[in-house]
């Protein structure tokens, strides 16, 4: 009996979006990129949601040989946590990731120590599943400006700071779309209303730098795109519009984070309940058919990752 196959969508330009199945079905996903005879995988989700990806690959008529890239846009596990048993299975592939990411999946031991640290090691091996090394001499490390080729489409590598250093985007001409992992913000199609999409920041620990992030948004838009390939989730277009929410989002969150008093225990309580209460808000404002529960229980994860890296950024003396 053959692997379960995930959702997948063809979003045309010959990309299609595949479920990496994560806690949930929409919250996390990566793309298939496909031209002529080669393809590339951009994001690879985590190990439990390899099995899935293949079978999807398969069901698409290629052969695993025929994967020449596997790209997370950054080593945070949702997005790269099963790069080392994708990359075993795909005899071709080479795995491009960011300069500064490169030796965290040659050596995940630190990944895996800073997961474990903050969820303990049985809810690693639950969410993400084994987190396997991967042979430098199968990475490129792929700085601002490298240019990858699948047959005669140009994949452009642009460093994207602000969620994490160690973050990149991929542009690719052919749609006038970015793959932009967490720097474009999550956005969740069962939000999805009269307004379209919603955007939301995505401050996970512990890279959040706003002053990047602005940065990075300005690059973006110097290409003009007419849409963006989020990782959480799916493609969204009215990308200026967005952009602007974005900016606004990550003002507001600079602002809630300040304006807490409390310290400790209390102050992460706060800030996430804080966090929760602006996004409901945001929600009834776009008009998003959800209930309230149904938000919360949604955005109940992210909205403590948010108020964690938050924290760190309260607690840099910069900040």
């Amino acid at each position: 009996m053959g692997t379960r196959l995930p959702d997948a969508q063809d979003l045309g330009y010959g990309i299609t979006c595949i479920d990496t199945e994560q806690l949930r079905p929409g919250i996390a996903c990566c793309y298939l990129l496909r031209q002529g005879d080669q393809a590339a995988l951009i994001e690879c989700g985590t190990t439990l949601g390899v099995p899935g990806l293949l079978a999807v690959i398969e069901a698409q008529g290629l052969k695993r040989e025929q994967i020449r890239y596997v790209i997370p846009t950054h080593v945070h596990l949702d997005h790269a946590g099963g790069a080392g048993t994708l990359m075993q299975a795909l005899p071709n592939a080479q795995l491009v990731v960011h300069p500064r990411g490169a030796r965290h999946l040659i050596d995940p031991s630190k990944l895996i120590a800073g997961a474990t640290a903050v969820y303990g090691a049985e809810a690693v091996q639950r969410m993400y599943g084994a987190i396997v090394p991967i042979a430098a001499e199968g990475v490129i490390e792929a700085g601002d400006g490298h240019r990858l080729h699948l047959n005669d489409r140009e994949l452009l590598i642009i460093d994207t700071p602000g969620h994490a250093r160690h973050h990149f985007s991929v542009w690719d001409a052919a749609s006038r779309g970015f793959f932009t992992g967490d720097t474009f913000g999550l956005s969740y199609r069962v939000f999805d209303g009269p307004q379209g999409a919603t955007l939301m920041p995505t401050t996970t620990p512990v890279q959040f730098e706003p002053e990047a992030w602005a940065a990075t948004l300005d690059r973006y838009l110097s290409f003009a795109p007419e849409r963006m390939f989020l990782t959480h989730y799916g493609c969204v277009e009215q990308v200026p519009e967005l952009a602007a929410d974005l900016r606004q989002g990550l003002l507001d969150y600079q602002r809630l984070a300040a304006g807490i008093a409390e310290t400790g225990d209390a102050r992460h309580e706060t800030l996430k309940a804080a966090l929760l209460d602006y996004s409901l808000a945001l929600l009834h404002r776009r008009q998003s058919p959800v209930s309230d529960e149904l938000a919360r229980d949604w955005l109940a994860m992210d909205m403590d990752l948010n108020a964690q890296g938050l924290e760190v950024w309260l607690d840099r003396p910069a900040a």
